[in-house]
């Protein structure tokens, strides 16, 4: 079953390689999207792909890389669009 999601960390998630971590693990498992940060210092990432694949990106994001420190995970599921080719960072 594909699905979307769409996710927000709070907390030390910027200068910390986020991002490119969140990336790599979304590209090495064949998730589709996108990650960027936000202006008030958050990281958000839209995630899209087979539920067992993203739930494994989505549970990388809720500690993220070493260095990162996220006091706060919020989720928001939603249906496959399928509308993203590949992954990519957001700048």
């Amino acid at each position: 079953m594909k699905v979307r999601a769409r996710v927000h960390v709070d907390g030390r998630v910027q200068g910390v390689f986020f991002r490119s971590s969140v990336a790599d693990l979304a590209i090495s498992l064949g998730v589709t999207g996108w990650v960027r940060n936000l202006m008030d210092g958050r990281v958000e990432a839209l995630l899209e792909g087979e539920k067992d694949r993203v739930e494994k990106v989505v549970e990388y994001c809720r500690r993220g890389p070493r260095g990162a420190r996220v006091t706060d995970f919020k989720i928001y599921w939603d249906e496959w669009r399928g509308e993203f080719p590949t992954f990519k960072i957001l700048y």
